[in-house]
């Protein structure tokens, strides 16, 4: 079947979620569980607090005295009940027990009238007249957190340290989640160099891959960087031979270009092109494909806003789909601070900068140079301004669709 060309954004996002592959399980340890996604309910296995619980420094009381006769009567202190270690005795009327927070409450007792209300003189204490508690006072109920059979966490959330906390309430040390789909990088091109190596006079730094490598980290999935190719397709084929990835996924050599190698590369990897463009601005010449054995290959525009842009579109709903937990991201109404010209016949994703004004209303404005090049704006930017292709110029105050970055994780 020939390639697709000029694909919509659209299509080319849910062509990328349906290769995904379907998402695996493995068990890891609590401590290595934060970040990662569930792949089965957390269910309580126990009732929290599994007891009545003292929930303050007090005293446990069996018979709530209402009689007024009767409340200057001392109560007779038997016993303690600490956290860990439960009074084992029983408890009647005219008894209290000293108690702290956290303790086991006796069976008979009813409410714990805390410390600062009561007088004590030696294994007598006085209630103060306003001191006397309501029945239940200061007790947290079993279960009163969660019970037994309870859904604690529902497969397809992210633990974060929240939930990490209430998975080791629940007592399981180990938790079933997503296996991460791993992700491999190339960066292709002559003229870079990495961080850290001395570019000649006529290179630039290698960026791409260290902004691509923390989103594909950030979106729950393993990264793996394997390096930079020269235009030479020795050199493409060499390094991409024995990747073992999920997904490949190449940084330049997308296009048409004399130099553009890495489909020649690939062919003798057996690569066909799923789609080979797609109608989009910037990011037209991201494609497609698959090898022999069936491993997909993605391959991104080496301009750093291009492979950004198309990482956020495409990139992010396959390592979505591949941990089962894939939704499509709802896009923001904002206003515009300042008027953009109508657009051309492909879709726009232009670098914006996204804030509130003093009403609370989201507005945003687009940066003004989107060349493709440039990381600067990039890094000054935390939303995507989409325009649809062939959109009418829009004035400052209309309303626009949004795409959020997620910033400073």
């Amino acid at each position: 079947m020939a390639a697709l060309k000029g694909i919509t954004v659209d299509q080319a996002a849910d062509f990328m979620r349906m290769v995904a592959p379907k998402p695996r399980t493995q068990k890891v340890k609590l401590e290595k569980a934060r970040g990662r996604v569930l792949a089965e309910d957390v269910l309580a296995t126990r009732d929290q607090p599994p007891f009545n619980a003292s929930a303050m420094d007090g005293y446990a009381v069996v018979d709530l005295i209402s009689d007024e006769t009767l409340q200057n009567e001392p109560l007779t202190v038997v016993g303690d009940s600490l956290a860990g270690r439960r009074f084992k005795g029983d408890l009647i009327a005219g008894e209290a027990l000293r108690i702290f927070t956290g303790a086991p409450v006796p069976e008979a007792a009813n409410a714990v009238i805390i410390q600062e209300n009561v007088d004590q003189q030696g294994d007598l204490i006085f209630v103060q007249p306003d001191g006397w508690a309501s029945k239940s006072d200061n007790i947290r109920p079993r279960g009163g957190d969660f019970k037994a059979g309870d859904v604690l966490l529902e497969a397809g959330q992210i633990l974060d340290p929240w939930s990490l906390s209430l998975v080791a309430a629940a007592g399981y040390d180990k938790v079933i989640v997503r296996k991460k789909p791993v992700v491999a990088i190339l960066s292709n091109g002559d003229e870079l160099v990495q961080v850290g190596g001395k570019p000649k006079a006529d290179q630039i730094f290698e960026s791409g891959s260290h902004a691509l490598i923390g989103l594909i980290e950030q979106w729950g999935a393993k990264a793996k960087f394997i390096g930079a190719a020269g235009d030479s397709i020795k050199a493409i084929h060499k390094a991409l031979k024995n990747v073992k990835a999920d997904l490949i996924v190449t940084i330049g050599g997308a296009s048409v270009g004399d130099y553009d190698l890495v489909k020649p590369a690939l062919e003798q990897m057996g690569l066909q092109i799923d789609f080979a463009s797609i109608n989009i601005k910037p990011g037209k010449p991201t494609w497609l494909g698959s090898l022999e054995g069936g491993q997909r290959v993605l391959g991104l525009p080496g301009n750093p806003a291009s492979a950004m842009v198309c990482a956020q579109l495409f990139l992010r709903p396959y390592i979505e789909a591949a941990l089962g937990r894939y939704e499509p991201r709802s896009l923001l109404a904002a206003k515009l601070t300042a008027a953009i010209p109508a657009n051309g016949p492909r879709e726009s994703w232009l670098r914006a900068v996204m804030s509130h004004d003093d009403k609370g209303q989201l507005k945003v404005t687009a940066l003004r140079d989107q060349d493709s090049s440039l990381v600067t704006v990039f890094a000054q930017s935390n939303a995507l301004l989409r325009r649809l292709a062939d959109a009418p110029s829009s004035k400052a105050g209309d309303l626009v669709q949004i795409l959020p970055l997620e910033r400073a994780q």
